[in-house]
């Protein structure tokens, strides 16, 4: 077990008054967030640890994942532990309604999900007091001082999974000196995707002792068997004839430089579809009605018009069916990169076999799309221009396509196998 933080104390009550302080203004944001996403005006007491205690038959292992992102790459861990330990519960917790959503289409009554605690100490404890886990796993950058400090009080061992840990984050978490120095030696597993998030995390001040290279789980995500059969069947009722591409996981700004580049696209190829899925639920109708501005004949998803050989855009406007859409497309670019967020998931369209484009800014990921890069299965660009040149001279050689969407396959295969390694670590913590 980790020990306590005695030299950190200090620096996480600092935190913990200043949380308390800012409390009206995170019910604030919650409310506004609520406007425009209705789904965040329930369930607030599940954020604060009120909720009916669960009828659980044993201590459960609980599994935090923020949103919809982490929430995709800590299933198979999810899938595994549920086989692994048949008599155990799993208790999952996210952020998010997105992230909640998309739990309970995954996993429904088979995990116990409810809002994870604010991190202030009450509502750890009332958590807590209803779920009593014997393991806490955090994924990727989930760290959370009162969360872990108490978990540490009450011995129960903390794993941070498929942990992650870019330079520009380094440098804000370096800012908070001990407390989060103090926060990540109450970890007691630290299960870094690469060798430099490792070195960072140690910098930080975890101890060198519980930080292991596990490698990223994300690379042994499985796609349904079925996938590529529904993918070609969704294909053909856009019309197999004409290309299309998919811009991903777009963000605030981006989906016009992402319309810039679609005008460019069809000069080329006037019957090129753009499948267009904005990153999150409340910007679907905002991004829509870009689209019409702009007078691109756009169709929703959710409505289930038929796409018609006029139709520019179809807007993925519903959760859970990126993977489907990914699978019925000739090119994927990933967004959450031409805009300064970080990047997004460029392994499930590489997965598929797709040729991956991304922007400039992939620090959340970037080992993973160094990686792509070097294997010649991605490709960076910088603005809406080079996005739109790229996607012409890959629609132009299907030959190109192939031999990069290969690429993309045979590197995930040869980086399986940190799933198994995570899940034999947590055993000896179990």
């Amino acid at each position: 077990m980790a020990k306590n933080n005695a030299d950190g104390v200090g620096a996480r009550h600092l935190y913990t008054a200043v949380l308390y302080a800012a409390l009206p203004l995170v019910l604030l944001r919650l409310l506004w967030r609520g406007i425009k996403a209705r789904a965040y005006l329930s369930r607030w007491a599940e954020r604060f640890g009120r909720f009916p205690s669960p009828a659980l038959p044993a201590r459960p292992i609980w599994v935090h994942a923020v949103s919809v992102g982490e929430s995709v790459a800590a299933a198979p861990l999810i899938e595994g532990l549920i086989a692994q330990y048949p008599g155990v519960p799993v208790v999952v917790t996210t952020t998010t309604p997105t992230g909640s959503e998309r739990i309970q289409t995954l996993f429904g009554e088979r995990v116990f999900h409810v809002y994870a605690p604010y991190d202030l100490p009450f509502a750890v404890q009332g958590f807590l007091g209803r779920t009593h886990p014997r393991l806490l796993v955090l994924m990727e950058t989930e760290i959370w001082p009162n969360i872990i400090a108490i978990c540490d009080q009450r011995r129960i061992p903390i794993v941070l999974a498929n942990a992650r840990m870019s330079e520009r984050s380094a440098k804000g978490y370096r800012r908070l000196g001990e407390l989060t120095a103090g926060t990540l030696r109450g970890i007691d597993l630290i299960a870094a995707q690469t060798e430099a998030d490792r070195q960072r995390f140690i910098g930080l001040g975890a101890d060198r002792h519980s930080v292991e290279v596990t490698g990223s789980i994300k690379f042994d995500t499985r796609m349904p068997a079925s996938l590529r059969e529904r993918g070609e069947v969704l294909r053909r009722s856009w019309g197999n004839s004409r290309p299309v591409w998919i811009a991903a996981s777009t963000h605030e700004g981006e989906d016009e430089q992402v319309l810039d580049a679609f005008d460019r696209v069809r000069g080329v190829f006037p019957d090129c579809l753009l499948v267009l899925v904005p990153r999150h639920p409340e910007r679907f109708q905002r991004v829509a009605s870009l689209c019409r501005r702009r007078d691109f004949e756009t169709v929703l998803r959710s409505e289930g018009d038929t796409v018609s050989e006029d139709t520019a855009v179809y807007l993925g406007d519903t959760m859970g069916d990126l993977t489907l859409l990914y699978a019925a497309a000739d090119i994927a670019f990933v967004g959450g990169s031409l805009v300064p967020t970080g990047g997004h998931n460029v392994l499930e369209p590489a997965a598929l076999g797709l040729p991956v484009l991304f922007g400039p800014h992939m620090f959340n990921f970037a080992e993973i799309a160094s990686m792509l890069l070097v294997h010649e299965a991605a490709r960076q660009v910088a603005s809406s221009t080079e996005l739109a040149n790229r996607v012409i001279t890959l629609l132009r050689d299907a030959n190109l396509r192939h031999v990069q969407g290969e690429n993309g396959r045979g590197l995930i295969e040869q980086n399986r196998g940190a799933l198994e390694r995570l899940k034999t670590r947590i055993e000896s913590l179990m």
